[in-house]
């Protein structure tokens, strides 16, 4: 009898589970304002020069959303010669999408830079204006990149 009992018990823990999931209040679908900043933006302005404590002609392409949050595959060139590529983790606070991203950046005789990055996202009209500042293996950057949708 107590096998039953205890078998009986399980099966009724495991269905109620499945009806409560149901309850669940935890958002799933990214927040309408999230959905905006999502997709890949690149750089308004392709800059090749040599930007001493810069970085340039990003590509930002949102690889997931959730609630008011979504993760980024990014590149970008910093120092005119160094070709980083990282994620970036992305929240959003009123009408900014603060980030932060890491990465590994190659070139000019370097490898596997270490690149930290971090700003607060705003879109102005249709494009994202990027401030951003951070360290490279290098020595600090910063600056701000205006993004628009790729392909417009």
């Amino acid at each position: 009898m107590p096998k039953y009992v205890i078998t009986m018990a399980l099966m009724c823990s495991i269905a109620s589970a499945g009806c409560f999931e149901g309850f669940n209040t935890t958002p799933t679908n990214p927040n309408p304002a999230v959905q905006m900043f999502g997709g890949t933006w690149v750089s308004a302005t392709a800059n090749s020069g040599a930007l001493l404590g810069a970085c340039a002609n990003f590509h930002w392409t949102v690889t997931d959303q959730s609630g008011s949050s979504e993760t980024a595959q990014f590149s970008a060139t910093c120092f005119g010669a160094l070709q980083v590529s990282g994620t970036a983790v992305e929240t959003l606070s009123g009408s900014n999408l603060n980030w932060t991203a890491t990465g590994t950046a190659n070139g000019g005789g370097l490898t596997n830079c270490a690149v930290n990055l971090s700003g607060s996202a705003v879109f102005v009209g249709t494009q994202i204006q990027l401030p951003y500042s951070g360290t490279t293996c290098l020595g600090p950057v910063s600056g701000t990149e205006i993004l628009k949708r790729a392909g417009t």
